[in-house]
């Protein structure tokens, strides 16, 4: 297993303070609350996960032979998701 970060993602998690660890942690162990099997060049997905302390969304990629991709990361705004932050709120 072998995760790839894009350069956004490495900014966003500095920027964000969010460790390897928990995006490692929320593409193995969280919940996918959205797919995009269209996505090119590979599909992705928009992984839910939470700690005791924290939620996080990851989005990410399944590339060949198990490799992750990792687009970007962030802590859901409650103001613009469902509160237990799996659905986007309409505007």
């Amino acid at each position: 297993m072998h995760f790839a970060y894009r350069v956004h993602a490495l900014e966003r998690m500095f920027q964000r303070n969010i460790s390897d660890e928990e995006v490692q942690s929320a593409i193995l162990h969280g919940e996918v609350i959205e797919a995009y099997p269209d996505d090119e060049p590979y599909p992705s997905y928009l992984s839910l996960y939470r700690t005791k302390e924290n939620v996080l969304h990851v989005v990410y990629a399944v590339a060949d032979q198990g490799q992750y991709i990792v687009i970007t990361v962030y802590r859901p705004d409650p103001h613009r998701w469902s509160s237990d932050f799996r659905q986007r709120r309409k505007p």
